[in-house]
């Protein structure tokens, strides 16, 4: 499955589109649509969109933005494919592709969002997403937010 542009358009208002680099709330070096930059791209001062190295350093365009978010999208959603056993409706996978981008891969795979996902145990998914509500050890209303429109999302009602 891939993320759908209704899913891709709540993710824009939760990540925000940000065409300079910019620290995101527990400091990481982020920009486009809640892109962090990695090491290399530090270093180097660009960024690698579909196999174009694109400095950054006096901001992207937003068509390079929007294909920044495309190449991390894909990551995302290849994860989520690989991880799922069960089948999903698109505004559940959209949720989970919201969250997991949020919390990273590593973070998904070991989750009990994952494990009750895959053991169609739907009704606990909404309280296993309202666990991730913290940034840096602190409850941040930002992510409680995003956390209520992601379950909102999962139980279809956005």
């Amino acid at each position: 499955m891939q993320m759908s542009d209704h899913g891709r358009d709540l993710l824009t208002q939760w990540e925000g589109f940000k065409t300079h680099a910019y620290n995101d709330i527990v400091g990481v070096a982020t920009i486009g649509v809640g892109h962090a930059l990695t090491p290399t791209e530090k270093s180097a001062g660009a960024l690698d969109i579909d196999g174009t190295s694109v400095p950054y350093a006096g901001g992207i365009s937003e068509d390079q933005v929007k294909a920044l978010l495309g190449c991390d999208l894909h990551r995302y959603e290849s994860a989520l494919n690989d991880a799922i056993a069960v089948d999903l409706a698109q505004n559940q996978f959209d949720a989970l592709v919201s969250f997991c981008y949020n919390i990273g891969i590593n973070g998904f795979q070991g989750s009990s969002v994952l494990k009750d996902v895959n053991n169609s145990n739907f009704d606990a998914v909404p309280d296993d997403l309202n666990l991730w509500n913290k940034a840096g050890g602190q409850v941040s209303q930002g992510l409680v937010n995003r956390r209520a429109n992601e379950v909102s999302l999962w139980l279809g009602q956005i």
